[in-house]
């Protein structure tokens, strides 16, 4: 029998198997980045250890200093969230901006959530788009400068650097007063119940912007369906459509269905779906 030095855990499961402890972390690492938190149970379950194997890797990691360990899982140091993620899954995230941006009128208002999903809808607006975007992103903010037809409608509060946003009680008081046809929202998870997000911080901010909105949108990459994030958002019959990049697991799909929410999978031109 072959023994690995950090291997002899492993479970035996239909996920694929990290023996070696170089590439665990790699793949903790990708995730981590990809979604901004992960619950030390769902990493065990992707790789196929045991826990006690990925609270291991995960101090490793952090004693590096590339993830932070935190309640109940691991996410990135503070400043590093946004930065990174910014650089994942950028074809998927094209792709769903470009799907939600259809749904918006040349001269809508639109309230458009921080996160590096959400803009990508910004990127996708036609240069012409005519209406109000109403943020507490700063990327959104840089963006719309060079919009010269479009109205930036600009929520201050306090920096919260991870997300490159402003947060707190005067952002959402700031949100209180005004009104908007679409919410366009990110999350850092779902699941059959609801979206989820990494950090309690941002939830009053995203619950003020569906607040004032007539239509909630969720934009999630298929990433999101597989990970997991402490804070829950919303439930799932809070949303207008959920726009991704590929149909989601059956029991995703049928909660969607069971709430009315629409589902709008997104594709390549000419891809059939």
């Amino acid at each position: 029998m072959q023994h690995t030095a950090e291997g002899s855990d492993a479970v035996t499961s239909g996920a694929m198997r990290f023996e070696a402890a170089p590439a665990r972390r790699r793949a903790i690492l990708q995730r981590v980045r990809s979604t901004g938190f992960c619950s030390i149970a769902d990493l065990a379950g992707e790789l196929a250890v045991s826990e006690m194997t990925v609270r291991r890797d995960v101090r490793r990691l952090d004693e590096a200093g590339d993830v932070r360990v935190v309640h109940g899982g691991v996410s990135l140091p503070p400043g590093e969230d946004y930065g990174t993620r910014e650089h994942e899954n950028l074809g998927p995230k094209t792709l769903i901006g470009q799907a939600a941006a259809a749904l918006i009128g040349p001269g809508d208002t639109i309230a458009v959530d921080a996160g590096t999903t959400t803009h990508a809808l910004v990127d996708a607006l036609p240069l012409a788009f005519a209406g109000s975007v109403v943020t507490h992103s700063v990327p959104v903010m840089q963006a719309l400068l060079d919009r010269p037809e479009s109205r930036c409608v600009g929520l201050g509060g306090d920096l919260y650097p991870p997300s490159r946003a402003f947060v707190g009680p005067a952002t959402v008081e700031a949100a209180a007063r005004l009104r908007v046809r679409w919410c366009f929202l990110g999350a850092a998870a779902v699941d059959e119940r609801g979206c989820y997000g990494a950090y309690d911080l941002e939830r009053p901010t995203k619950q003020a912007l569906m607040d004032i909105a007539d239509h909630v949108v969720l934009l999630v990459d298929a990433g999101k369906f597989h990970s997991s994030a402490p804070v829950l958002l919303e439930r799932l019959d809070r949303f207008h459509t959920v726009v991704t990049d590929t149909e989601p697991p059956a029991a995703i799909r049928r909660a969607l269905e069971s709430n009315g929410t629409a589902l709008s999978v997104a594709a390549p031109a000419g891809a059939r779906v």
